[in-house]
């Protein structure tokens, strides 16, 4: 059974900076995209960034280009996102998906993890 789970969310200032990790386990593919995915009260789910598997092509939504940086370290199975200047319209559920490839819309991912909180007070 594929299973993410993410971690790392929080409360924070505007301008301060978190790291979320996504920790996959049971993924039978040879090779992944892992993708974070944000999801506001009363907002649809949105993509964040993803990262290719095959090139480490690395993805990013104009709103977080220049403050987010995904990463991953595959010896530990984990995919990060670096979130620094952080913004009060950036607080939302963040979630990671998997899948072949690396995708905007959020029907293409077939694995998800629980979510993560992050807020961040003005």
């Amino acid at each position: 059974q594929v299973q993410l789970v993410e971690s790392g969310g929080g409360l924070v200032q505007s301008g301060g900076s978190l790291r979320l990790s996504c920790v996959a386990s049971g993924f039978t593919a040879d090779y992944y995209a892992s993708a974070w995915f944000r999801q506001a009260p009363g907002k649809e789910r949105e993509g964040v960034s993803c990262i290719s598997h095959t090139d480490h092509t690395t993805y990013y939504a104009d709103s977080v280009k220049g403050r987010f940086t995904i990463s991953r370290d595959n010896a530990k199975n984990t995919v990060y996102l670096q979130m620094s200047s952080l913004k009060p319209e950036d607080t939302a559920v963040y979630y990671c998906a998997t899948d072949s490839f690396c995708s905007w819309h959020e029907d293409e991912y077939e694995y998800w993890g629980q979510g993560t909180q992050v807020a961040v007070s003005s």
